[in-house]
């Protein structure tokens, strides 16, 4: 057991886990931040993603031995009222289907926004087709990213 301090969602924590303890079952373990999923637990499908500094990471390749000192933020973290530009366009273009790869989804289009504000087309299916959705939601998803990016840029002076 290994006592390991994190700051997540903007909150500092202390938690005791084991050394090879998967930042994903410290979230949500530990912490009860159920959002971030357990997918594959290989780093493939995404289910698992979080941001940390604003780029997107998967939370089951983290081992707890090298989050110390680190921040990261969950989909819990986007907003306190699920009112981030990202959610907001989820809801609105009707994305989830079963809704489990979402959240991560969500994490990754707002990683993409970070560093390409105005993404195109093929910008957004590089970055969403790194993911898994057994639903085939991916055009829904492009819209959503399309919509909340000209929500950003809206809300910007």
């Amino acid at each position: 057991m290994q006592k390991t301090e994190l700051i997540v969602n903007g909150t500092k924590h202390v938690v005791e886990v084991d050394d090879d303890t998967p930042l994903l079952w410290v979230l949500r373990d530990t912490l009860g931040l159920t959002g971030t999923k357990f997918g594959c637990g290989v780093g493939v499908c995404g289910a698992c993603t979080i941001l940390e500094n604003g780029n997107a990471i998967r939370a089951c390749q983290v081992p707890c031995t090298a989050v110390t000192g680190r921040s990261f933020t969950t989909i819990e973290g986007l907003s306190p009222d699920g009112n981030h530009p990202c959610q907001r366009a989820w809801i609105e273009e009707e994305v989830a289907q079963c809704g489990y790869c979402q959240p991560g989804m969500i994490m990754n289009a707002c990683a993409l926004l970070k560093t390409k504000p105005n993404p195109t087309d093929a910008d957004i299916d590089a970055v969403i087709s790194e993911s898994v959705c057994r639903c085939g939601t991916y055009p829904r998803m492009r819209k959503a990213i399309l919509r909340a990016a000209k929500a950003m840029q809206m809300k910007q002076p």
